[in-house]
């Protein structure tokens, strides 16, 4: 067997494990309770640390685009759009400006 295939071989039983051990491990996450609550609420933490760091490491045009999604944020209460609105306003503020 040549190197390649030994490579490829191993790479692939590692994804296989990994994938088995996602699916092991899931079963055993709590569905209620303080562990429950505070996987529930992961996502938005991370999407606001994100935020954050882009806000405080940018100048002008991604505070911009940050004011912009507040506005969409307040105004419809919509995440995907807000989400969008704020991609979209960074985009053109780096592109066109």
């Amino acid at each position: 067997m040549t190197e390649t295939w030994i490579v490829i071989l191993g790479l692939a039983a590692g994804t296989f494990l990994i994938r088995l051990s996602g699916v092991l491990i899931g079963q055993r996450i709590p569905q209620h309770g303080a562990w429950a609550r505070g996987l529930r609420a992961l996502p938005g933490c991370l999407i606001v640390s994100l935020v954050a760091v882009s806000l405080l490491s940018g100048g002008t045009r991604e505070w911009g685009a940050g004011a912009l999604a507040l506005a969409v944020a307040c105004l419809t209460r919509n995440l995907p759009l807000t989400m969008a609105a704020g991609i979209a306003a960074i985009w053109v503020l780096r592109h066109f400006s």
